[in-house]
């Protein structure tokens, strides 16, 4: 009998979800989900990484520590073969100490899939996870384009490649929900007859198809399927555990699920979603993805890049100039981050209204070789344009290992899981790894002028620890002071407390999400505390809705045990909404404004 594969956990872990939802909300996910009877609860991946660490709140590794200690069920991590969980290649040297550190951390299963489907390139990651003893669950990207026979053949052929590497099972892995039931069907039994694996089965895809594709793999033979629980399937376009459980046992093919466990996490996720639409769920964004066959993510940052340019209008040239691209540069999957190198490079083409005018570092490595081989041969015509705007004896950089960073560490990276996000993420792993230091090292936070301000600083990690930890309360007795900080569950009706000129300020880091596909920047609280929009009543406000603000400008103060905070806007942008009332209590994590950002240049 098929079983399924949740997950959730890794979803609520990145981006557009990334903090949402608080660590101790996440582990009680997890520990709801761990009695459903899932053979694998995936937590990780490249994007969880990602957010975790540019978050700066707590390492990736903690995370999956806390979760191993409270679930038995196998957990399982995503990774992009040689690029692991970043969006370069890393040396073979990383990719040995990545996967010890994360079988060590308690990942049991490691899906492992290359962006281009080279599967030479999963060799080296492939021998690290046999040799840890986690199992090898190799992914093969399914991005039409080319004939539907044509894309087939060549993933038949890499997929009689995967035996010889020590890989347990081929998982189909189809990124942009283009995998119709009647092809699923076909892959899954020429890819079982080519390798003698079992398959399993990885879909998005709005409008039902995801679903329907996974009821007919698991008709051809597919023994799993990577599902959600619902809030998650809705707002992300995935296949929901709820509706692939209960279809499966209709049609004989009962996974032995418990499906009420599911609606209990559920429960608990919309408590902290809430009702507001999530990128990429527009339906416009979605019917452009399905209609161009490629990834909703991807099409919903591409907008965000054209309104940044007042161009909201060329969408349709960009992702028409994105098939365009990605035929000229050998057809490589979507998978991330091809795909972003790839609507990159077609966003400049629009944006210039000339093609291949300038051409960005990674499409030039793409092109030259520099990730692996691409399904068919690089344009000709583009290889030679790609090589003669390269600049002159420009060379193709050795990939980072540990040592080349270890001296750099020293002091700040304390083991090995550390050192690998330094190699790996750079000065956004150091900055992560100095806040938790910070954080722990009671003789850097104790530095005030005076008793009251020292008082104030060690308040402050005390609201920081139980915004961060999720706990409902901490007290402590020290020196003659004894503090006790709570999460605030009413609001406080009508209450009017001035910011008196005696009172402590102090300076909060803003809580920023990643832009809404519209564009606009969410601005949420970093703590827990009231909510006060005027420096003393009856004064004017901070901010009001239609003003431009700029960096470092205040937004609000938050009060939090008799000490003002102010909460300033690390970029500039036109205050759109306004979510909270004067005086009103607020949680950590809970939108304050939204932004609308002042035009700025693409990322690419």
């Amino acid at each position: 009998m098929p079983k399924l594969v949740d997950t959730t956990i890794r979803l609520l872990s990145q981006e557009p979800l990334a903090g949402k939802l608080p660590t101790a909300e996440v582990l009680r996910v997890a520990e709801v989900l761990d009695g459903a009877g899932f053979a694998c609860l995936e937590v990780s991946g490249g994007g969880v990484f990602d957010a975790t660490v540019r978050r700066r709140v707590e390492s990736p590794w903690e995370r999956i520590r806390a979760i191993k200690a409270r679930v038995s069920t196998p957990l399982g991590i995503a990774l992009r073969g040689r690029f692991l969980v970043g969006s370069r290649p890393v040396s073979g040297d990383i990719v040995g100490r990545f996967v010890s550190c994360a079988a060590e951390n308690g990942i049991d299963v490691f899906r492992l899939h290359d962006p281009l489907n080279d599967v030479s390139n999963l060799r080296e990651a492939g021998a690290a996870i046999t040799s840890a003893g986690g199992a090898f669950h190799a992914g093969l990207v399914y991005s039409p384009g080319r004939t539907g026979e044509t894309e087939m053949d060549t993933l038949v052929e890499q997929a009689r490649k995967l035996p010889d590497l020590g890989a347990t099972r081929i998982l189909v892995n189809d990124p942009t929900g283009a995998l119709v039931p009647h092809r699923a069907s076909e892959l899954v039994g020429r890819l079982m007859e080519a390798s003698g694996l079992p398959v399993g089965f990885y879909v998005q895809g709005a409008a039902g198809i995801g679903l329907a594709s996974a009821l007919a793999a698991v008709d051809s033979g597919a023994d799993l399927v990577a599902t959600a629980v619902y809030p998650l399937a809705l707002t992300l376009h995935r296949v929901s555990g709820e509706s692939v459980a209960e279809s499966l046992q209709g049609l004989g093919h009962a996974p032995g699920l418990d499906v009420a466990k599911l609606w209990d996490a559920a429960d608990v996720i919309d408590e902290w979603i809430g009702d507001e639409p999530v990128a990429p769920v527009a339906p416009r964004i979605a019917v452009r993805a399905a209609e161009y066959d490629l990834p909703a993510g991807l099409v919903a940052a591409l907008e965000v890049h054209l309104r940044a340019h007042a161009a909201a209008d060329r969408l349709l040239e960009v992702l028409e100039e994105v098939g365009r691209v990605r035929a000229e540069a050998g057809w490589p999957p979507l998978a991330a981050p091809i795909g972003q190198i790839l609507a990159s490079q077609a966003l400049l083409h629009v944006l210039e209204a000339r093609r291949y005018g300038s051409v960005i570092d990674e499409f030039r490595e793409l092109v030259q070789g520099g990730y692996g081989e691409t399904p068919e041969p690089v344009d000709a015509t583009v290889a030679r344009a790609v090589g003669l705007l390269a600049p002159p004896g420009q060379l193709q950089e050795d990939p980072v290992t540990t040592e080349d960073v270890r001296e750099r560490a020293e002091g700040l990276a304390a083991s090995e899981e550390e050192l690998v996000l330094i190699a790996m993420f750079g000065a956004d792993a150091e900055e992560l790894l100095r806040v938790i230091r910070a954080r722990h090292d009671r003789g850097s936070v104790l530095v005030a002028e005076d008793a009251d301000a020292e008082r104030g600083e060690r308040i402050r990690e005390l609201v920081k620890i139980v915004q961060e930890s999720g706990v409902g309360e901490i007290e402590i007795e020290d020196e003659g002071m004894r503090v006790s900080v709570r999460r605030a569950d009413e609001p406080l009706a009508g209450a009017q407390v001035p910011v008196s000129a005696a009172a402590t300020a102090i300076e909060l880091e803003t809580t920023v999400t990643a832009p809404r596909s519209d564009g606009v920047v969410r601005v949420e609280s970093p703590m827990v505390g009231v909510f006060y929009r005027a420096p003393n009543p009856g004064a004017p406000a901070f901010v009001d809705i239609g003003d431009t603000v700029v960096p470092g400008q205040v937004l609000c103060v938050l009060e939090a045990m008799k000490l003002f905070n102010e909460l300033k806007a690390e970029s500039a942008g036109v205050v759109r909404t306004i979510h909270a009332e004067n005086a009103q209590a607020v949680e950590y994590g809970q939108l304050l404004f939204e932004l609308e950002p002042v035009p700025a240049p693409p990322v690419v």
